[in-house]
């Protein structure tokens, strides 16, 4: 059965030292022999994961790994799939937006996240923001595309990110210097399904802070989609979330206080992350944003996340400032006079602006480079 309030305690710790075995095999194998950067070109060949696929083209080691993980979800039916395109139908804009600010920012106040993401490589020197979005963008996008859970490319995208978790794993198993006593596995299943809470539950908490009325039916359709992603990244079906959205709500709710807290690794990743925004939201626009980000984590989180408040804290304002300032932010986005705001919820205008202003940030982050894959790592680098 999957994670429940009964047991999720009790299961999170023995999780907090599992890793995904059949791709960390693999992962090991290619790293000892050199043969991630060719892996990670194939990459770009694999659109698609289902059953019955032809795999004649890859290496055998690679062909049998994916002919083990095509399988779909434990109980998944075209009903699942038809409740995730109705949600992404109504919200994939804002909904990408917030994955990729909100939605990041909250993985890093899991402080084995943060260390383990901050001591990885590429992923946490100077161009570790663009390139965790990056990894990230391809996936938010996939989600919300019409059959993407039913033409098997989302359940490829998750799956070359489940290599990329395993390339971490072994890459800090084979340097001898992870604390295992201290931190558990690195990326373990722990953090991989809580990594979907916060992509799921906080996003849709997120949203209702913001004011965005988000319907049950379309709640549990964003949830099916996390809960296949779930599956897709090698978490068995004992720590995967439910499929019901009240039901993973109660859940991270519960376990949520214990499993974030303020740290220096946190604290550093948020600041990368809003100085890589700063590319795409300059000036006063920029504090704003951080304002949305702010209020939609609620103050508790985005003081352990080390936001900064500003004299655009829409949340210390009256709605009719806020009116004002969403005006010019308009003007600011859009390269010219925003229109009179008439709503009376000043962070739907904003949202709305700075989702197509982020666009603009996805497309960076997928052609910079031309890093539009996820990508294993060969060797660590020493970001600290």
């Amino acid at each position: 059965m999957p994670l429940t309030t009964q047991n999720v305690e009790q299961e999170l710790e023995l999780a907090n030292q599992a890793g995904d075995p059949p791709a960390d095999q693999l992962v090991s194998d290619l790293i000892d022999n050199k043969e991630v950067d060719g892996v990670n070109a194939l990459f770009r060949t694999i659109g698609t994961l289902k059953p019955g696929q032809d795999y004649s083209n890859l290496p055998p080691r690679l062909a049998d790994f994916l002919k083990q993980t095509e399988a779909p979800p434990p109980g998944w039916t075209d009903a699942d799939s038809t409740a995730i395109e109705g949600f992404f139908r109504h919200h994939h804009g804002t909904a990408s937006m917030l994955q990729g600010t909100v939605g990041l920012i909250g993985t890093y106040l899991s402080p084995t996240g943060a260390f383990t993401l901050r001591s990885t490589g590429r992923l946490g020197g100077v161009d570790g923001p663009g390139r965790r979005l990056s990894q990230s963008s391809r996936l938010f996008i996939d989600m919300g595309n019409a059959g993407a859970t039913r033409d098997g490319t989302l359940a490829a995208n998750v799956t070359k990110v489940r290599l990329v978790h395993a390339s971490v794993r072994q890459l800090h198993k084979k340097s001898g210097v992870w604390d295992y006593a201290k931190w558990g596995e690195p990326v373990p299943q722990k953090y991989t399904t809580g990594a979907i809470c916060v992509f799921s539950v906080q996003i849709l908490e997120a949203m209702k802070n913001l004011g965005i009325d988000v319907s049950k039916d379309d709640a549990n359709g964003f949830m099916r989609a996390w809960y296949y992603v779930n599956h897709y990244l090698g978490t068995p079906k004992k720590w995967m979330v439910s499929k019901d959205a009240d039901e993973t709500t109660r859940l991270w709710k519960q376990v949520r206080d214990n499993e974030w807290k303020k740290t220096d690794d946190g604290v550093f990743m948020t600041k990368q992350a809003l100085d890589f925004y700063k590319k795409f939201y300059p000036g006063p626009v920029h504090d704003a944003f951080v304002a949305m980000i702010r209020h939609a984590l609620t103050d508790k989180y985005a003081d352990m996340a080390g936001l900064p408040k500003s004299a655009l804290d829409l949340a210390a304002q009256p709605l009719a400032t806020g009116h004002g300032l969403v005006s010019g932010i308009g003007g600011g986005l859009l390269g010219g006079s925003a229109e009179k705001v008439t709503g009376v919820n000043p962070y739907k205008e904003i949202i709305g602006i700075a989702s197509k202003a982020y666009n603009e940030i996805q497309r960076y982050a997928l052609t910079h480079d031309q890093d539009d894959q996820p990508q294993m790592h060969q060797e660590l680098g020493d970001n600290r």
